[in-house]
């Protein structure tokens, strides 16, 4: 074991009262990176809160330990450690009054650092792929509920094993948690392919608006979109997942408008000389070079004008 690990393995011997914390609009490896780690510290004996500043989606309350989750923390806390969050402003409010992060944990490129212990392995294909690496040589149990979180995150970050970055290690690693009795087709089924009904119509609103241009293909979905199709959510509901299936492009692109002031844009690329990660870092935002997002300030009209000139620079270099 290494320094860092040894340290790590340390800090979380040493604390019994523990918080955890993901990231805004959490995705599947968010929440299941949050539930499996904070489920093995409870069977440890550790008190622990989780949290998600936007709580659990209807997607993912299927999963163990999803009804323990808040959107705030109380107390004090003897170890403050975030999952999955490339920066602080990924973490929303749920940091605020308790200083720095005693250890981060994360497998995006673009992570800043920014705890007292950070455990960043870029290479992995999710965080819940390094908890599964590294929990049991830190003393913690992969149980049945551990290994459901860990599955779903790992498979819907892979958007079920499609991504550029799969690895025969992913494989292997959700083979073996099959085999403590997860039902790994079910979970896929339900973190990837079953939709709700507002959200099948809010697809339908960011499809009718697609263009196409210089390599890029870009939806939008707009307040009113969401408002009329009663989509409960403040993301794109993964139709940047659909719309990167689209032949003949180098870069696909959803546009959310968030308020009149502010809009969330997703990168996405299989052209392996590209790197939208670093287009989104441009913006305040960060990733990997095949799938990146940003928070932009400015109207929606403002937003997409200024990032639309800046991807298609980005082309023009690989060109």
């Amino acid at each position: 074991m290494n320094d860092l690990q040894a340290a790590i393995k340390q800090r979380l011997l040493a604390a019994q009262n523990i918080l955890l914390v993901s990231h805004i609009r959490p995705d599947g490896d968010a929440i299941g990176s949050l539930l499996a780690f904070g489920l093995a510290l409870q069977e440890a004996g550790k008190k622990v809160q989780m949290v998600l500043p936007d709580g659990v989606p209807s997607s993912f309350r299927h999963l163990p330990g999803s009804d323990q989750v808040r959107k705030s923390a109380q107390g004090s806390f003897e170890l403050v450690v975030t999952l999955d969050c490339a920066d602080l402003k990924r973490a929303g409010k749920s940091l605020d009054g308790y200083g720095k992060p005693d250890l981060n944990i994360d497998h995006h490129v673009t992570n800043e650092r920014f705890g007292n212990l950070n455990l960043i392995e870029p290479d992995a294909v999710a965080t819940s792929s390094i908890l599964f690496r590294h929990l049991p040589e830190w003393g913690y149990a992969l149980t049945q509920p551990v290994a459901a979180n860990l599955v779903t995150g790992i498979v819907t970050d892979t958007l079920g094993f499609r991504t550029t970055n799969t690895t025969p290690e992913a494989l292997r690693q959700v083979a073996a948690l099959m085999e403590l009795g997860v039902d790994m087709t079910s979970l896929y089924y339900r973190g990837l392919v079953r939709r709700t009904f507002p959200a099948a119509r809010y697809w339908g609103a960011g499809l009718s608006s697609l263009q196409c241009a210089d390599g890029i293909v870009w939806g939008t979905l707009t307040l009113a979109d969401r408002k009329k199709s009663d989509y409960s959510g403040n993301d794109d509901a993964d139709l940047i997942n659909v719309i990167s299936s689209i032949d003949d492009n180098d870069i696909t692109m959803v546009f959310v408008e968030q308020t009149k002031r502010s809009v969330k844009i997703s990168w996405r690329t299989q052209n392996p000389e590209l790197d939208v990660s670093r287009i989104a870092v441009q913006f305040g935002g960060g990733g990997h070079p095949g799938a990146a997002g940003a928070d932009v300030p400015g109207t929606l009209a403002e937003v997409q004008e200024r990032v639309l000139a800046a991807t298609r620079q980005a082309l023009q270099r690989t060109a």
